[in-house]
């Protein structure tokens, strides 16, 4: 798919077919997240695969939509913040790498012609009780991932006067 027409394409997927996702398509999606660019590409983030596929009452105590878990993978990208490039003012880039590497996941998918919703509403707290992740990563956001039921999108966006600014 050409790049700007993935781009249209790509839309919040909340209704997911109990279809299994080919083992094929969920390495390719990995290979992008680690191929997105990182400040000073130190790559401080881990990404968690989740198979939903008796896990779906505890993985609703991270996000509780019926939907999030009718996917059948659920992934998750988490930065390490100690381990992040820092700008000269102090800030932190591990959260905006790990936000890159979940748009390209969320972008390898659509070209793979699987339907993903961007999570950051999702209960930190239950993330850990519920995934365990290692000391020190950081929760940034989570998508289900998985063949959306068919249905018709708009995507609405704001006019490009209010966005940009020219000088």
């Amino acid at each position: 798919m050409e790049t700007f027409d993935l781009i249209k394409q790509r839309h919040s997927v909340r209704s997911y077919k109990s279809y299994p996702v080919e083992q094929e398509k969920i390495d390719k999606i990995l290979e992008a997240a680690r191929l997105a660019p990182t400040a000073a590409n130190r790559q401080a983030f881990k990404i968690m695969v989740i198979h939903t596929a008796g896990k779906e009452e505890e993985l609703k105590k991270i996000y509780n939509r019926d939907w999030f878990v009718k996917a059948p993978v659920i992934i998750g990208i988490f930065s390490i913040p100690d381990k992040a490039w820092v700008r000269s003012d102090g800030k932190n880039y591990g959260d905006i790498d790990a936000a890159i590497v979940m748009d390209h996941i969320i972008l390898a998918a659509t070209d793979l012609g699987l339907g993903t919703c961007w999570i950051g509403a999702f209960n930190p707290i239950a993330v850990k009780e519920v995934l365990k992740p290692e000391p020190g990563l950081e929760p940034i956001a989570f998508t289900p991932i998985g063949y959306a039921e068919t249905h018709e999108f708009k995507k609405i966006r704001k006019n490009m006067d209010e966005l940009v600014i020219m000088k």
